[in-house]
């Protein structure tokens, strides 16, 4: 299948003709039977031969050209109503009936807050035009209303304010807000470009309009929109909220509740797109002693917490228990022995390890254990995790060797 992708070079059109190129390369292997053999890229400087080839050649076109913000109000219709007609014309001349995607506007309602804006009408007339093209040719029309979009290489401080807030909340800019309480919905731009993939196979969503509220229709009802069933409605506070706190994890490091599928894994995949080099990078505190150095990697609030031991040679460590933590021990080089023995019992397990097979030993609760680094010469190195973050206040962590003549 050869694809044309008009605004190629947009936001929605990056990130759609990345994955398409995933798909004909061999990367992406989520789409089912869906085959990409070519990806044609149209922007606002390829040329009209290069879109006449284009418009020949295709099996299927999204249209995501359009403007957003001209400086004159008429180019509006110039910028998402002209193209869209030369684009649909171009067709019409080779007499390709090839499946045709439009990208549209929730503005194009013209509801509410939407109602008279120019920008909505020249959106509102391109779905006209696409839909009557669909009657007069045959074609399959495909005309998706958009809100408020966000993800990776969206433009800040133009019209995505979620990209605006990620932008300047990572690089320690300021930011206004004038109503918290605001809500948006939004889209993120994997559930976007997965729906539109998933067109290409007939697999589109399709939806009528009430008012600005998408509801299921089916494909042969008489006029159907189609729409990304996958949405998010958020208030300002709330996304502020949310990227100060993804802002401090460098210094509490504790990492966020992040459920799969949430707003908030989204957003916080799209704050880190923003991050500049220097924040790409940051110190951990390292609890240096004789005997080498632990490390805390990561906290969370209900998975526990992560660090690194580094033994060095001939070094025991540990030699204390816990009544309810758990921890596994990993060691990624060097070579150890684990003991452990069960409090008020003389009987000590061993778990002889190295890092030339990386294993995981549970360290159990009510049993003393400790780690020894075998090696008279190479530092051992163990990534350890515990079930519970570090409380001072309570570090449920008793002092008893393994190798106690008394117990």
């Amino acid at each position: 299948m050869k694809i044309l992708v008009t605004g190629a070079k947009g936001f929605v059109g990056r990130n759609l003709c990345a994955e398409l190129k995933n798909i004909r390369d061999g990367k992406a292997r989520c789409y089912g039977d869906v085959v990409v053999e070519a990806v044609m890229e149209y922007d606002i400087d390829s040329t009209a031969d290069e879109l006449d080839r284009y418009c020949r050649e295709a099996d299927f076109v999204f249209n995501l050209a359009g403007v957003n913000r001209p400086e004159n109000p008429d180019d509006f219709i110039k910028g998402n109503f002209g193209f869209a007609s030369t684009l649909l014309d171009t067709l019409k001349k080779h007499g390709n009936r090839c499946p045709v995607m439009l990208s549209s506007s929730i503005q194009a309602t013209l509801t509410g807050r939407y109602a008279g804006h120019p920008y909505g009408e020249s959106k509102k007339a391109g779905e006209e035009l696409f839909f009557g093209y669909g009657k007069e040719t045959g074609a399959k029309v495909l005309v998706y209303r958009f809100p408020n979009l966000f993800g990776k290489w969206c433009r800040p401080n133009y019209n995505s304010a979620v990209a605006t807030f990620c932008n300047n909340i990572a690089n320690d800019l300021p930011i206004q807000v004038n109503d918290a309480s605001v809500e948006l919905e939004l889209l993120y731009i994997d559930d976007l470009v997965a729906e539109l993939i998933a067109a290409l196979d007939g697999g589109e969503h399709h939806c009528r309009y009430e008012g600005v509220t998408p509801v299921a229709a089916e494909p042969d009802d008489e006029v159907t929109y189609c729409y990304v069933p996958v949405t998010h409605k958020v208030t300002l506070g709330e996304i502020v909220a949310m990227l100060e706190e993804f802002r401090s994890q460098p210094e509490t490091l504790m990492m966020p509740r992040i459920p799969a599928g949430s707003f908030r894994k989204k957003l916080y995949s799209t704050y880190l797109s923003y991050l500049p080099k220097d924040k790409a990078i940051f110190d951990l505190k390292m609890n240096v002693d004789a005997r080498g150095s632990f490390t805390e990697l990561l906290r969370t609030a209900d998975c526990g917490q992560f660090s690194v031991n580094i033994s060095k040679p001939g070094i025991t460590k540990g030699e204390h228990w816990h009544h309810t933590k758990w921890e596994l021990f990993i060691v990624v080089s060097g070579r150890a022995l684990i003991q452990q023995r069960r409090v008020g019992s003389d009987e000590v397990i061993d778990f002889e390890v190295s890092g030339e097979r990386i294993q995981a030993v549970q360290m159990l609760p009510g049993y003393t254990h400790n780690i020894i680094n075998l090696s008279d010469t190479e530092p051992l190195v163990t990534l350890m995790w515990a079930n519970e973050p570090f409380d001072p206040s309570h570090p449920d962590t008793y002092y008893d060797p393994v190798a106690a003549s008394k117990r």
